[in-house]
Parts: C-alpha cells; sequence; structure tokens
C-alpha cells in the first residue's frame, strides 16, 4: 500500500524548522543528506511479482544502497543508510539457520543504524544476541534492556554524527510489544513514545540540530511520535506499507517490505546563527526507488546463490498433493476462513488429540495461491509457516474460547495478524459493527456444532481442549494448564500429509 501525504503546498515546504532565519544571519553550515530506508526484509532473493517484474531481495537493495552512496560521494553529499527492523525471520532459510545467513548478507551493505524489530526475537533471547553480536553495524534501541535494567552490549541509546558542520542527531527503538508478539525471554521493553521522546529530548541538549529517529512501530504510535514533533524524521518498520507523511515540519517514512522499493529522502540542511543560537531549516525530497529498474549487485547475488543452493538440499522432497485450491494471501486467512487454515488447524489438532484447534493468521506466511493438484514439498509447508512454533494443549472454558474468538476478530474489517483460522469441524458464527478503535461482535447460532455453541456454554463447567500457539500468550488464558509439545507444529503437516483436504 502506497501512502503519501503532503499537508502542506509545495511553497510552504519552505517554513525554516526551529525558528526563523533573520536578516543579517550568518550561515554556519550546510549539508545534503541522503536518508536510505529498507525494513521488514525477510526473503534473500528477489521476487516474481504480478506485474512480471522481480523486485526485492539483497542483491537489487545492495545496488541501490551503493548507487545512492556512489552518487552522493560524487556531488559532496552523505547518506544515512538506515534498517527498520525485521529480518532474521521469518523465511524458510531462517528456519534452518535462525537468520544466520541474514546477518551475512547485511554486513555485505552494513547500514549506519539497524533497530531490531520483533521477529529478531522469534528464536529466543540466546540467539537474537548471538546474531547482534554478528553485526558489524551500528546496533540501537534505546527501550531495550537486560533483564538487569541495564543496555545490552553492543547497542546504542543515541549518538551525534557531523556533516560539513551540521550535526545529526540519530536514535533508534526496537518493537516495545515483542514479548508479546516473539520470544525475547527476559529482556525489557520501554514504551517506544515516551523513550523516543526522552532521546530526542537529551539530542536538542547534547547539540544535534536535526534528529532521527528509526523506530519499529504500529502506524498508531508512529502517528504519535509525528504529531509530537519531538524528532524530525522518523524512519519505521513494521506495519508493510510503503507510505510517506510530511507535515512541513516532521516527516515519517516506510518502504514497504523485503526491499521491493527503497525509499530515499534527499535533505538539505541550512543551519545559521543569530546571537549565539543555532537556526536551523530544511527541505526534503521524497524518491520512491522501485528495485525492479535495479540491477542486482554481482557480489552479493553470488552470496545469495550460494545460500540457495544450500536451501535447495532436502527441501523438495513431496509430501503430499492438494486436491482443492490453497489461498495464503495475507488478505485471504487475515480477514476470513481459509481453506489452508483448516488444514493446519486440522493437523495440529490431529496431533495434539484435541477437540478444537486454532490458528492466528499471522502465523500463515507465503503469501501465494496454490492450485489444485500442487505437490507439496518440505518447502511450501515451510514457507506456510516458517516460525519453528510449538504446539500448546489448554483447557479452556467456553467462554474464554469465545473471548479469544472475539479478540481475533476484533480488527476487522481490516486485515489482521490475530484472525482465527479453525480446524474443519468447527463453525462460528459473528455479527461484527466495527472500527478500528472499538468492537461489537455478537455470536449466534443454532443446535449445531460450533466453536462457540448457546449462552450456557460461557459458564465454563464444560471445559474444551485447545490446540493453538497463538492463545497462550493470551491474558485471559494466563489461568488454564498449558503444555508445550516439543515437536514443531509444522512437522505435523509433513506427519498427517494432506488427506485432509
Amino acid at each position: 500500500m502506497l501512502l503519501i501525504n503532503r499537508r502542506l503546498a509545495t511553497g510552504l515546504l519552505l517554513v525554516p524548522i526551529g525558528g526563523i532565519r533573520f536578516a543579517g544571519a550568518a550561515s554556519a553550515a550546510t549539508a545534503r543528506i541522503t536518508f536510505i530506508l529498507v525494513n521488514d526484509i525477510y526473503l534473500m532473493a528477489d521476487e516474481l511479482m504480478p506485474d512480471g517484474q522481480r523486485r526485492g531481495g539483497f542483491a537489487r537493495l545492495a545496488a541501490v544502497v551503493k548507487a545512492e552512496r556512489d552518487k552522493a560521494s560524487a556531488t559532496s553529499g552523505h547518506t544515512i543508510f538506515a534498517h527498520g527492523g525485521d529480518t532474521l525471520s521469518p523465511s524458510l532459510m531462517s528456519g534452518i539457520d535462525h537468520g544466520a545467513h541474514i546477518m551475512t548478507l547485511t554486513n555485505l551493505i552494513p547500514p549506519d543504524i539497524f533497530v531490531p524489530g520483533n521477529h529478531e526475537f522469534d528464536f529466543g533471547k540466546t540467539t537474537f544476541l548471538q546474531r547482534m553480536a554478528e553485526a558489524k553495524f551500528p546496533l540501537y534501541a534505546a527501550n531495550l534492556r537486560g533483564p538487569d535494567g541495564q543496555p545490552l552490549p553492543n547497542f546504542k541509546d543515541r549518538s551525534i554524527v557531523s556533516f560539513d558542520g551540521v550535526r545529526i542527531g540519530l536514535t533508534g527503538a526496537t518493537y516495545d510489544d515483542s514479548v508479546r508478539a516473539s520470544d525475547p525471554g527476559d529482556l525489557r521493553f520501554l514504551p517506544t513514545v515516551a523513550t523516543l521522546t526522552e532521546q530526542a529530548a537529551a539530542l536538542r541538549r547534547e547539540g544535534a540540530d536535526f534528529v532521527v529517529a528509526v523506530a519499529h512501530v504500529t502506524r498508531e504510535q508512529g502517528y504519535q511520535i509525528f504529531r509530537g514533533r519531538a524528532v524530525d524524521l522518523l524512519l519505521t518498520g513494521h506495519t508493510h506499507d510503503l507510505f510517506i507523511e510530511y507535515s512541513g515540519r516532521t516527516a515519517m517514512v516506510e518502504s514497504s517490505y523485503d526491499a521491493h522499493y527503497v525509499t530515499a529522502i534527499d535533505i538539505v540542511i541550512d543551519v545559521s546563527e543569530e546571537s549565539g543560537r543555532r537556526r536551523v531549516r530544511w527541505w526534503p525530497q521524497f524518491r520512491v526507488i522501485d528495485t525492479a529498474m535495479a540491477m542486482p549487485d554481482p557480489e552479493v547475488a553470488a552470496v545469495v546463490a550460494q545460500f540457495e543452493d544450500e536451501l535447495n538440499k532436502g527441501l523438495d522432497a513431496p509430501i503430499g498433493t492438494t486436491a482443492v485450491e490453497l489461498d495464503s494471501r495475507a488478505a485471504t486467512v487475515r480477514t476470513r476462513e481459509a481453506a489452508i487454515g483448516n488444514l493446519i488447524a486440522d493437523a495440529m489438532r490431529w496431533s495434539a488429540q484435541t477437540e478444537v484447534a486454532v490458528i492466528n493468521a499471522g502465523a500463515i506466511r507465503s503469501d501465494m495461491i496454490y492450485p489444485a493438484g500442487t505437490t507439496i514439498t518440505r518447502r511450501e509447508v515451510l514457507a506456510a509457516l516458517p516460525f519453528g512454533n510449538r504446539l500448546v494443549t489448554i483447557d479452556v472454558g467456553g467462554s474464554a474460547l469465545r473471548t479469544a474468538i472475539e479478540n481475533g476478530l476484533s480488527r476487522l474489517p481490516a486485515p489482521s495478524a490475530r484472525f482465527p483460522q479453525v480446524d474443519q469441524g468447527r463453525r462460528y458464527a459473528a455479527r461484527c459493527k466495527h472500527n478500528l478503535f472499538g468492537r461489537d461482535h455478537r455470536f449466534h447460532g443454532a443446535r449445531r456444532r460450533r466453536l462457540h455453541q448457546l449462552p450456557r456454554c460461557q459458564a465454563g463447567p464444560a471445559a474444551r481442549r485447545l490446540a493453538d500457539h497463538c492463545l497462550r500468550g493470551y491474558r485471559l488464558h494466563k489461568e488454564h494448564r498449558d503444555n508445550t509439545h516439543r515437536r514443531r507444529w509444522a512437522d505435523r503437516i509433513e506427519l498427517r500429509g494432506l488427506s485432509l483436504i
């Protein structure tokens, strides 16, 4: 999705930022800086897109970054390459090496600032720390702390870099809901908006002329930071939007995902001095770079090819053939019942021997259609289920199950990772009156087998066993016994085959 909003007319974009430049003020410094943003890049190779073009991947990203750096160097300009996080997972190769190949590739095109996203924690705290120790680039996360409350090794809260006399303040933040969304162990997360506001104020006190924050945030959090005007430029990851917002005072940008597009922001920053005070004004120009137009960098492409050769070994053994079309596109699984969701939930229920199985749509990836008659291999299974999550069984009453399903539907009609896909033996009906900030769901049904039957099931005496990897973290289930199965639930598909279709 491309969202571009420039709220002021072009002539008003030249309003000085930080104060008016008075007549007679002496120019202290002028710098031309190009900020390059990538975020949410999971796949190492490019992809064939519906328009017939190949986009994304590390080789095309490398070509774009190197071209921007060369252009800036040739014109006495400067670049800051920012990575907005989410890259170690999920992908086929990450399911095998826990993101080691991603660090190798990122080190070939090192960003100037990197913030971890929630998916950096998917393989646990130990792997996260190991991968971050392998980084040959600066790491920022002002809101991330160890169990002792101290910053993690090799991580910065903020810094100031100077270009042609202009002081650029840099700060970053990871996703503050990673405890719920991923598996960071005992790492601590401070509130993102408050933390970045504090860091920006500290950078101003320390002499920064222009403040840049790189953050893995929800769109709501991004707008809170944007409207607070604590930072001048906010570079984000997490929502996968191709997004540009400029108010005349603050800019916010995100660059889609998987490096399909890379956003470049060319900014001229002019600093003048008046009565001992530094006055700053700046002018941005936004460019969306389609990586289909970039020739893959040969050095990085060669490394990607080596990793793909490793990946291909053992992934092509057939598991079964699907008798119906399977649609794993996010627009499908995150808004309505899908056959692939039924298949996965059925395999979970069969393996765990439960009455009900639920999987949240965000766990189903690959984002493609498998036509009827497609031979499914381990490659397709891992592409659809890349996280390596394990099955959890929970004893719950009907009311808790109903509440969980309501929570899963609470973002409709917007697509949501929480949308519940259930096994084929269960049905539920919902009438939804909804906006993004509230909900009113009423479940109704006749005397048929439904996931939620009549109101009497809310009393809870008749407990159901629930096989579900996503409900384990819900607060409403914390009082119920759970049991984590050691076999990865993606493997259940292989054990069961495709006979459930």
